[in-house]
């Protein structure tokens, strides 16, 4: 069943970049005691997730500390590898997003959040969401439709707050 709000963040350990290489990091690391503004996209470098998603994140980071959020946290099924250099090729910090790669889509498959890209070539990946998560609890949860990109992004998740 999809992930609903109310529901407690699946654990998993996920993998974020660093300048000593791909590291480890549970759910729990991530969510527990805190509020983290989650959203995943269905790949790194793709159009809409670097033109659009990503960057309305880092955009409006100052607005979604202001409204309580500890961490902004970017989700996608890549390796990370590939999430390092999309972090760098959009100049985005740890400090200011937290990369997490879901290489082997275990979260994206626990939350039911898994979308078929196979027609594109893309395999299985993550669905466009966004969601605030309190202390490992979903608070706020927004899935896009396949192909549209409005209630995932900052400003509507903003607007929920």
């Amino acid at each position: 069943m999809t992930l609903q709000i109310g529901d407690r963040i699946p654990s998993a350990t996920l993998m974020t970049p660093t300048a000593d290489g791909p590291r480890p990091i549970t759910t729990d690391e991530i969510f527990a005691g805190k509020t983290v503004a989650l959203f995943a996209v269905p790949g790194a470098f793709t159009p809409t997730c670097s033109a659009r998603h990503l960057p309305g994140f880092v955009d409006h980071k100052d607005a979604l500390k202001a409204k309580g959020v500890d961490t902004i946290a970017c989700l996608s099924v890549n390796d990370p590898f590939v999430m390092g250099a999309w972090a760098d090729s959009q100049k985005v910090d740890a400090g200011t997003v937290l990369m997490l790669a879901d290489g082997n889509g275990d979260f994206t498959r626990a939350a039911d959040l898994v979308m078929d890209a196979s027609r594109g070539g893309m395999g299985h990946r993550s669905k466009r969401y966004s969601m605030l998560v309190k202390d490992g609890v979903v608070a706020r949860l927004n899935i896009e439709e396949p192909g549209v990109f409005e209630v995932s992004s900052a400003e509507h998740l903003i607007a929920q707050l």
